[in-house]
């Protein structure tokens, strides 16, 4: 898997989705953004690692990193891994004592664990071709970066041709014919492309 590193470019509330913020992380030598829908609590934590600010009582994410530290362990990578029905997927990438492991996390605990521990964040270029954008650093896309949005765009299935079937089983199994026929048509559309 091929992998290019991200930062975080931009935080900010998001009008689309009440409560919620949207994080905006960037190529480091490119225009790519991915924008990530994150919850307000994930952005209060982003928010205070980034401006450095500390918090008076130790928060959860402090307690992973001194629990860790203790057990001689540390975060090697955030590595944002896939995405699948718009849920970005993430791994911890640890290493303790000449061995490494990764454990599930969600995206916005990930990125705050990153700050914590200083630790670069990575992301599978397949994601980065499916889910990146051109857009201002406060989450906004102009008209003309829309348009180069819509040109050469990579819009590859994130689900594979085996899942997409179990789904499709799955829904005809629920009774539930629309789903079923959407899923029909990507599958036949899929296959025609192979």
């Amino acid at each position: 898997m091929k992998k290019e590193e991200l930062k975080i470019v931009g935080l900010s509330y998001s009008h689309t989705h009440s409560g919620s913020y949207v994080l905006v992380l960037g190529q480091l030598d490119g225009k790519l953004k991915l924008p990530i829908i994150i919850k307000s609590h994930e952005a209060q934590i982003i928010a205070l690692k980034v401006e450095g600010m500390k918090s008076p009582k130790p928060l959860l994410h402090d307690i992973v990193h001194n629990l860790t530290e203790i057990m001689s362990m540390d975060l090697q990578q955030v590595l944002i891994s896939n995405i699948v029905e718009g849920v970005f997927h993430c791994k911890l990438i640890f290493s303790s004592f000449n061995e490494d492991f990764s454990i599930e996390c969600s995206i916005g605990d990930a990125i705050a664990l990153s700050l914590v521990y200083s630790c670069p964040i990575m992301c599978n270029r397949e994601v980065l071709s499916i889910s990146g954008i051109l857009m201002n650093n406060d989450g906004d896309v102009t008209e003309e970066q829309e348009e180069e949005n819509k040109k050469d765009r990579d819009y590859r299935s994130v689900l594979s041709l085996d899942n997409l079937q179990k789904m499709l089983d799955k829904a005809l199994d629920n009774e539930e014919y629309e789903i079923a026929s959407q899923l029909r048509d990507r599958i036949k559309e899929l296959k025609d492309k192979e």
